[in-house]
């Protein structure tokens, strides 16, 4: 089971990479565009600064035709420019929004800000007489430097709106397997129970030993438990304030009888005390009983259990730790994914389903304290008060 999520790990790895390599492919693409109408717009302009200079010669040649220079002025439609004198005066600009270079302020800010970008072009007019002709990117190649921004935004969004989707159809999915395995299971169980009850019933009346009838007993309403834990799985469970101390103890008490001799709990808490939360009694025991069957295999059968309860003013803590070898921290999020397991034999549904409970119908925390080879591995629960 283990593989199975590794290899969900590494399709995910790939699937970034591919997305990664298409936002870098755009970005490469769309700034090759850039570069090349940045100089597409050079020539233009530098074009235009001939034109200028040309015309400036009609002084010298009034039968030369000028209808193509005049054309070529006419046509920068796009480009914002401003032609000045020797001493940096305005003669006239183009595609510029005339507020902008309305004062001596604001063009001189203009012609710096454009001088900046690029060098302007120098008209000569005469051997005295020399213009500059400034220019700014054109609105298409400013849009075009924030279009990659824009699309990898758009990419990320695109990508979030997808996984949330196919994470909600997907948890649709698991909840629906859920439901219908616990039902059915509580179906199954129902009618084996009923009748054990009754042969409970009739070797009560063969004078059997009172411990035997005792612990027959207590096993056929742990199967009544068990079927009315199932049966809630899919339904809203009651809550009910009650002492959380006691419900540790009962659980402790009843696998206590059930486990091997190598196993020794430890309680750090005053077994009197009273410290009560809402919790619903047979899906909590269910959890506790899932997290201690969980340190039993991670001890390999002998150790030590460790229960410490601290109340607190909203909410209860409770700590349970074992003397295993420890959760791996590349795992350590993933063991209360469902199906995960790292026995050979088992389903991976206990940690799932003890999250479920807690978190899910008793809208508490339950989570990885710490886990290290040396002080094992302790989970904690939080329940409101």
């Amino acid at each position: 089971m283990i593989k199975f999520y590794t290899r969900k790990f590494h399709i995910k790895l790939i699937i970034l990479f591919l997305l990664s390599l298409i936002a870098l492919a755009s970005l490469w693409v769309t700034h090759d565009l850039v570069k090349n109408l940045a100089k597409e717009e050079k020539k233009k302009i530098e074009l235009w600064a001939s034109a200028n200079e040309e015309l400036s010669k009609q002084q010298e040649d009034e039968n030369r035709d000028y209808s193509f220079v005049f054309k070529v002025l006419e046509e920068n439609n796009t480009v914002p420019t401003i032609l000045t004198d020797g001493n940096n005066e305005i003669i006239g600009s183009r595609n510029i929004d005339s507020l902008k270079i309305s004062t001596k302020e604001r063009a001189a800010k203009m012609i710096k800000m454009m001088s900046a970008k690029h060098k302007p072009f120098v008209i000569t007019i005469s051997e005295k007489e020399k213009n500059l002709l400034y220019y700014d990117d054109s609105t298409i190649l400013k849009k075009l430097y924030y279009f990659p921004i824009v699309q990898l935004i758009v990419l990320i969004l695109f990508i979030f709106a997808a996984y949330l989707a196919f994470s909600s159809i997907r948890n649709s999915e698991q909840n629906l397997v859920w439901v219908g395995m616990a039902k059915e299971t509580a179906h199954q169980l129902g009618t084996p129970t009923s009748s054990l009850l009754a042969w409970l019933e009739v070797l009560k009346d063969n004078e059997l030993p009172d411990t035997l009838l005792v612990e027959l007993d207590r096993d056929i309403h742990r199967l009544e438990k068990i079927t009315d834990r199932f049966s809630k799985i899919g339904s809203s469970p009651s809550l009910r304030s009650l002492n959380l101390i006691d419900q540790i103890e009962n659980s402790i008490g009843y696998l206590q009888k059930r486990i091997s001799g190598s196993i020794v709990f430890v309680k750090k808490y005053n077994p009197n005390e009273e410290v009560y939360v809402k919790i619903n009694e047979s899906l909590f025991e269910w959890v506790l009983e899932n997290l201690v069957k969980n340190a039993i295999d991670a001890m390999q059968g002998k150790g030590t259990i460790t229960f410490t309860v601290r109340d607190d003013i909203q909410v209860a803590y409770i700590d349970i730790n074992d003397q295993g070898k420890g959760v791996p921290k590349n795992i350590a999020k993933t063991i209360f994914k469902p199906g995960f397991t790292t026995k050979e034999r088992g389903w991976g549904l206990g940690l799932s389903l003890s999250k479920r409970i807690i978190e899910d119908y008793h809208k508490g925390k339950i989570f990885v304290l710490q886990s290290d080879s040396v002080r094992g591995t302790t989970f904690r629960i939080v329940l409101k008060k």
